[in-house]
């Protein structure tokens, strides 16, 4: 089965090899990705829950009774317990026999850390969130199909903003309507929180949305994603409402063409960096240098910014074939505004095959 295949994975980008890796949730929002990436599970909330994985590919899961029926839809041996007396024996069964136990050190509470040391005491410890964020960052053929899935649903809503702008429109109005419509083409819910921004708050790139109320000669900058099956997808466009000045349209030109330089810098066998090192030369060659302020990209998957990793400056990883990344540069000019254009890409052998397709072309919205 795919999910052996996956700890199987997990355990060869160790050198030093535990008897057993454990992924300890603790409460909402506590719960670590890695759980449903070694299941496969895409429903529950799975709190408190443990899977035990083997170097073989087999997992144990100690679950509460709550959650059985979700739990029923992996191929995992189950523990299921019904009171803290059952979960305290199915741990001391599983755990406290194994001399060396690996923990994802990046994913689990100092609190729950404390719990398996107290129980596991003559157990030595080794941190494996690495050996997953290296299985991880490479998406297998179930993954890039889920993927593909909620970019589908990103650009159907992407596709209908320049409908639904009009003069004084608030961000949040849009931002609910957005949230709203992922939801209504099949999304579970949006990937993260929405943002709608415009005229200078745009210039933000981490700005949500306010009370801010749209008006003509505004930048309109809108980034969201679906999250469909516990996997995310992230796009952003900026519309002009009404007519664009010069400086609005030669900011947009620029980041459009720096996001095209991005996409002939990816290849296989480079670091990611070289992807950021390209795009950021390319505008600091304009005459927005200095104006783009964050990394061109990240991996993109059960987690928005997945496996930790991204395109910046000091990003060593290498480039592979299956990896699925975005590619966002953007210009930010405090007081003025700003321009993002993102895209979700798979890397393939011959270069990128681009899984969000709502068109770029420079758009003048004049609403209704």
């Amino acid at each position: 089965m795919i999910f052996g295949k996956r700890i199987k994975n997990i355990f060869s980008n160790l050198k030093r090899k535990p008897d057993a890796i454990i992924i300890k949730n603790s409460s909402e929002p506590y719960i670590d990705d890695n759980f449903f990436y070694v299941t496969g599970l895409d429903k529950g909330l799975f709190e408190g829950s443990v899977a035990t994985l083997y170097p073989t590919g087999k997992i144990d899961l100690i679950i509460s009774e709550l959650e059985a029926e979700s739990a029923k839809k992996s191929n995992a041996n189950l523990n299921i317990y019904k009171n803290v007396e059952e979960f305290n024996e199915f741990f001391e069964n599983t755990l406290s026999h194994l001399k060396n136990i690996g923990l994802n050190f990046s994913g689990i509470s100092h609190g729950d850390f404390c719990i398996i040391k107290d129980r596991c005491p003559n157990s030595e410890f080794v941190d494996v969130s690495e050996a997953f964020a290296k299985a991880r960052l490479v998406k297998d053929e179930f993954e890039i199909k889920i993927i593909k899935e909620a970019c589908i649903i990103t650009d159907k809503v992407m596709k209908m903003i320049p409908d639904i702008l009009h003069e004084k429109v608030h961000e949040f109005e849009i931002a609910a309507e957005i949230n709203y419509l992922l939801q209504k083409n099949g999304a579970d819910e949006n990937a993260f929180e929405t943002i709608s921004s415009f005229g200078k708050n745009t210039a933000e790139p981490h700005y949500s949305h306010g009370d801010y109320q749209l008006k003509s000669g505004d930048f309109a900058l809108f980034d969201f994603g679906a999250r469909f099956r516990r996997y995310n997808s992230d796009m952003t466009r900026t519309f002009i409402f009404g007519k664009a000045s010069k400086e609005q349209k030669d900011m947009y030109e620029t980041v459009l063409e720096a996001q095209k330089t991005g996409f002939n810098a990816i290849h296989l066998g480079i670091e990611a960096h070289e992807v950021h090192d390209a795009v950021n030369s390319y505008i600091d060659n304009t005459r927005f240098k200095g104006r783009f302020i964050h990394s061109t990209g990240h991996p993109i998957g059960l987690a928005v910014h997945d496996a930790g990793a991204g395109f910046n400056s000091e990003c060593k990883f290498k480039l592979k074939e299956n990896m699925v990344l975005t590619v966002e540069p953007g210009i930010y000019i405090p007081g003025f505004g700003g321009v993002r254009i993102e895209d979700d890409v798979l890397i393939k052998k011959d270069g990128v095959e681009l899984l969000t397709k709502t068109p770029k072309e420079f758009i003048e919205i004049y609403g209704q």
